[in-house]
C-alpha cells in the first residue's frame, strides 16, 4: 500500500482518521491517548488531511500496539488498524491456512478460552492451529458441533458459561517450565539463528577502516560466528534462511517453527535519518492485550546487558513488540538490533571482526544465563566463552 504520512490527504487518510476515532485515539478531530470515550459517529470528509492531530494519534496507536513509532501508516500499521477494528461477533472466526485471520476479536476469543482453561497459548490475535484446537475442545465439552468455527452458537455458549478463572498467563508458565525442565547444560538445545537480509538485498554499503562491507555481510558473519560457538558447546543450530535468499518475516517464522527449536535469535541492524542515533536494542513479543513472552523478555534482557557490558554500544534497552517474527514463532524469540549503520561510532564497532566475536560471545553467554536460572551465575560481562566451553565439556564427560 501507499505509505501515508503528515501532509497527505484523500480517502485513505479519511479511513485512517475514522478508524482511530472509533478506537478512541481521535476525539472530535483532536488526538488523545485516552480510551475512556469512544466516538465512532463522526463524519469524516473523503478528502481528509493528515494533520498534526492525526500524526499524534497514529504515533499513540503505534506505541500502544507495539509497533515502530514513526507516525507513518505503512503496511504494518495499516494492518494493525484493521485488526484493532474487529470486535468479537462481527465476523465468523475459523482456522484458514491460505488466509489466516488476525484481529482483536481473535484475541478476545483466546482470552475467553484461556479463562475457561481451554487455551494455554499466548493471546496474540492470531487464529492458528492452537486456537482452533482450544475452540474445538470447548465445543466438545459443552456438547455443540466441534467444528472449530466461532459462530453465533459458540459465542452464546461462551457468554452463558462465564469464566472459571481470570488473570495469569498459562503460556508464560509453560515457557518457564520448559526452560526449567531442560536443565542448565547447553548441549542438545535447539536454536534458530536468523540473520536479516540475504540474496540480492545487501542493505547499507559501508566504507570502513577494515574495508568495504555491507549490512548483509555483517549480519551473516555475526550469525556464522554465533553458530560456530553454539555448535562447539553441543547445541543444535539452524539458520532461518540460505545465504542467497531473503524471505519475509512470516516466512522466516514458518521455517523456524518446522525446526521445533527451543529459542530463536534474530539479528538486525538499525538506521536513522539522524546520524546521532546509536546503540543496541533487544525485542521480545509483547502486546497491548497484556500477553508477553516471559522467556523472550528474560533472554532479551540478558543479551542486552552482556553486549552493553562488553562493547561500547549504547544501551537502548529491551522492548515488547508485535512484529510478525516475534508473534508467529512458536518458540521464544528475541530480535537484537545491534547498532546503527548511520552512526560512525556504531559502524566502527560492527566493522571490526573482533567486536563481532565479542557480540557473538555475549549472545551465547546470555543464553547460558537463561538456562542457569540464576544458579552458579557470574557478574554480567565476566563469563567467557572459554570458561563456558570448559564447563560444558566437563558436564558432558560426567554424563
Amino acid at each position: 500500500m501507499h505509505r501515508l504520512r503528515h501532509g497527505d490527504h484523500g480517502p485513505a487518510v479519511a479511513e485512517v482518521r475514522g478508524t482511530l476515532s472509533t478506537l478512541g485515539f481521535l476525539l472530535n478531530g483532536v488526538s488523545t491517548t485516552s480510551r475512556d470515550a469512544i466516538n465512532g459517529s463522526q463524519w469524516i470528509a473523503p478528502d481528509a488531511v493528515f494533520d498534526h492531530h492525526l500524526d499524534s494519534a497514529v504515533r499513540a496507536f503505534q506505541q500502544q500496539r507495539g509497533l515502530l513509532v514513526d507516525g507513518v501508516v505503512g503496511t504494518a500499521t495499516y494492518r494493525s488498524l484493521k485488526e484493532a477494528s474487529y470486535r468479537l461477533g462481527a465476523r465468523t472466526l475459523i482456522y484458514q491456512l491460505s488466509a489466516p485471520l488476525y484481529g482483536d476479536d481473535v484475541a478476545a476469543l483466546q482470552t475467553k478460552l484461556q479463562d475457561l482453561g481451554f487455551y494455554p497459548g499466548r493471546v496474540d490475535g492470531y487464529f492458528g492451529p492452537q486456537t482452533h484446537e482450544g475452540l474445538s475442545s470447548f465445543q466438545r465439552e459443552i456438547g455443540i458441533a466441534s467444528d472449530g468455527i466461532c459462530g453465533p452458537q459458540t459465542l452464546r455458549s461462551l457468554d452463558l458459561l462465564g469464566t472459571r478463572v481470570t488473570g495469569g498467563s498459562p503460556h508464560a508458565i509453560t515457557e518457564e517450565e520448559l526452560v526449567r525442565r531442560s536443565g542448565p547444560q547447553l548441549s542438545g538445545k535447539r536454536i534458530v539463528i536468523d540473520p536479516d537480509l540475504g540474496g540480492g538485498e545487501t542493505g547499507i554499503v559501508l566504507d570502513t577502516p577494515f574495508g568495504p562491507i555491507t549490512e548483509s555481510d555483517i549480519l551473516w558473519d555475526l550469525a556464522s560466528r554465533l553458530e560456530g560457538r553454539m555448535a562447539a558447546t553441543g547445541m543444535e543450530t539452524f539458520l532461518s534462511r540460505p545465504h542467497d535468499q531473503n524471505p519475509s518475516p512470516a516466512q522466516r517464522a514458518e521455517t523456524s517453527n518446522t525446526f521445533e527449536a527451543d529459542l530463536m535469535i534474530s539479528l538486525r541492524c538499525s538506521a536513522s535519518t539522524s546520524p546521532h542515533a546509536n546503540g543496541v536494542a533487544s525485542f521480545h513479543f509483547g502486546n497491548s492485550h497484556g500477553a508477553t513472552s516471559r522467556i523472550g523478555q528474560v533472554l532479551s534482557s540478558f543479551i542486552q546487558r552482556e553486549i552493553v557490558a562488553r562493547t561500547s554500544l549504547q544501551d537502548c534497552r529491551t522492548h515488547g513488540r508485535t512484529w510478525d517474527l516475534l508473534r508467529l514463532t512458536n518458540m521464544p524469540t528475541v530480535q537484537v538490533d545491534i547498532g546503527y549503520l548511520t552512526n560512525e561510532s556504531d559502524v566502527n564497532v560492527l566493522a571490526n571482526p573482533r567486536n563481532r566475536d565479542i557480540i557473538a560471545e555475549s549472545i551465547l553467554i546470555a543464553v547460558k544465563r537463561l538456562y542457569l536460572l540464576g544458579q552458579d551465575d557470574q557478574p554480567t560481562g565476566t563469563f567467557t566463552f572459554a570458561e563456558l566451553l570448559a564447563e560444558e565439556l566437563a558436564k558432558a564427560d560426567q554424563a
